[in-house]
């Protein structure tokens, strides 16, 4: 889980466990919370963080016998726009291949490497 400021594109935290786990629930152990002014935009993978975060916004998702409204699409495309600072930042992070492909080195030294990297992000977008 990256946390990435929405002006900058800068990496402000990182959170991340052995093995799969699904995003909420990393979010929920992590420990990293917000505060209740700073509005929250996450993907789809944080359906329900909204009862933790009341100022947070996910996409809208359909249903079996409830498809999507125009208002809804409207809404996720805006959404959409608003995120895709924080997905360009995470594509360039994933220059670096610690997340983009498998990590077949020491399980101890991935949090410190993925931090490291994410302190040369910051730096190469500093400079521009």
């Amino acid at each position: 889980m990256v946390i990435i400021d929405r002006h900058t594109r800068k990496v402000i935290c990182v959170a991340f466990c052995n093995g799969k786990k699904h995003d909420f629930a990393l979010y929920k152990e992590s420990g990293i919370y917000a505060l209740k002014q700073i509005k929250i935009r996450a993907d789809s993978g944080f359906q329900g963080i909204a009862k933790i975060h009341a100022n947070s916004d996910t996409p809208r998702k359909k249903s079996k016998n409830n498809p999507l409204t125009e208002e809804d699409k409207k809404y996720n495309r805006n959404l959409s726009r608003e995120r895709i600072g924080n997905e360009n930042a995470i594509g360039f992070i994933k220059r670096f291949k610690i997340v983009a492909e498998r990590y077949r080195n020491r399980r101890k030294s991935f949090g410190l490497r993925f931090t490291l990297i994410a302190g040369i992000c910051n730096y190469e977008l500093s400079t521009f």
